[in-house]
């Protein structure tokens, strides 16, 4: 007997009804990007090595030990499977000169794949949302973003999110800045763990974002970014804030928020709640002006955000409660096969007037009993059954009957003018 076949751990299948309140979610996302006049972009799960060891950074963790890369056997490229999405975006706009008749609005769903452990809201195949913003140097387009996520989270009905934000002002600044960081953390040598000795003269920012609890203190006291800014960086955050303020979404600094990845500039943000343990960053992202050059095109400005799928809909459940399976408007009850060639047409021309029909399909032995179909409309959640027995098929009638008025009221309708009285079944 062949063995059983499953799932690679942390790649996880969607299956009903989980599955129904993924694609509310997607019909919510698809509402509020239209109302903020962002288009929606697909770029492919498979990009060239390359472009993460360049866009993302040679030193992060996600091109150090996350990424799922492998050899084509075709040709010998490399490839990878994408652990985010910006530097996907940030290619196609150069490959296609996107903004080559202005700024683009653009936001994107999809799978993304990291070799790590999987642990509660940490999976290797995981669901991410962004939203990319390509072309406008100005601080309104970063507070435009925020507020975008602001609003999306609001509408799903989700509270208790906190704002944090900083600046890692431009190149120049956090040179200085990465100079200061060096000499303080080697007087504190002895402090630093493992990762912190590696990182500390390839990726010494990466320490302040350390969840060690024996370097917090160290850390805590290490020189601030902000310290070093100039007067252009610090009016673009002070800018930021004035339109959050404008818009009615509190923030707050984090001068140690520092995200993880190379490219970022200037404004940086993160979307927490305190609900899911240590996977508690729902959204983060910030500005990546230099990207553009790095991945070989023009000086390009860019901001943008990525935001967890899972985690955000497992937050909805803990705030909300389990989402329920959609029902059906109605259920059709076929006593006999031989009705099907008038009931499958009727229930077509309901289907096009909007009306969501779920028909019952018999066994090989035949439809099964009306009692037996009768139970199976009422577990469906339908609201009405519509019955095609041989006495109302007889003279060209179905029988509607109510299934949640607790008191199952029922008429007659003509079986040839369904348009006439598809509305009364809508939900």
């Amino acid at each position: 007997m062949n063995s059983k076949i499953t799932a690679v751990k942390g790649m996880n299948d969607i299956l009903p009804p989980e599955s129904a309140r993924w694609e509310w979610f997607e019909d919510k996302v698809r509402d509020i990007m239209a109302r903020h006049a962002y288009r929606m972009v697909r770029t492919p799960i498979v990009e060239p090595t390359a472009l993460f060891v360049r866009g993302t950074g040679e030193t992060t963790d996600i091109v150090e030990k996350e990424m799922y890369s492998f050899e084509d056997r075709l040709n010998g490229e490399q490839l990878t499977l994408r652990p985010e999405n910006t530097p996907g975006v940030v290619r196609a706009a150069i490959e296609h000169n996107l903004t080559y008749d202005g700024g683009k609005r653009l936001y994107y769903m999809g799978p993304m794949f990291r070799h790590e452990r999987p642990q509660r809201g940490r999976y290797r195949q995981f669901y991410q949302l962004g939203a990319e913003v390509l072309g406008f140097p100005g601080p309104e387009v970063d507070a435009e973003l925020m507020v975008l996520a602001h609003r999306l989270l609001g509408d799903l009905g989700l509270a208790n999110i906190r704002v944090e934000l900083n600046s890692l002002g431009v190149p120049a600044e956090r040179r200085a800045h990465r100079e200061a960081l060096v000499a303080y953390f080697e007087r504190h040598a002895a402090l630093l763990d493992t990762d912190a000795q590696r990182r500390l003269h390839t990726n010494p920012l990466r320490i302040l974002d350390t969840k060690n609890a024996a370097m917090q203190e160290m850390v805590q006291a290490a020189p601030q970014l902000l310290d070093y800014l100039g007067e252009a960086s610090l009016k673009h955050l002070q800018t930021v804030q004035k339109l959050l303020d404008a818009c009615g979404v509190p923030w707050t600094v984090n001068a140690r928020l520092v995200r993880g990845l190379d490219y970022y500039s200037h404004t940086v943000f993160e979307f927490i709640t305190d609900e899911l343990g240590a996977q508690g960053t729902l959204c983060g992202g910030g500005r990546y002006d230099g990207l553009f050059e790095i991945l070989g095109g023009k000086p390009t400005p860019a901001v943008g955000w990525g935001m967890g799928i899972e985690r955000v809909l497992e937050l909805l459940v803990l705030q909300l409660g389990e989402f329920g399976a959609p029902a059906p408007d109605a259920y059709a009850i076929i006593p006999a096969a031989d009705a099907l060639p008038l009931a499958m047409p009727a229930l077509q021309a309901l289907r096009a007037e909007g009306v969501k029909v779920q028909m019952h399909a018999g066994s090989g032995e035949g439809m099964g009993s009306m009692k037996s179909q009768f139970k199976k409309a009422d577990g469906s959640g339908a609201r009405y059954a519509l019955v095609f027995g041989p006495d109302e098929l007889a003279i060209g009638m179905v029988t509607v009957k109510a299934l949640r008025d607790g008191i199952g009221a029922q008429v007659q309708r003509p079986l040839g003018g369904c348009a006439d009285w598809a509305d009364t079944l809508k939900a």
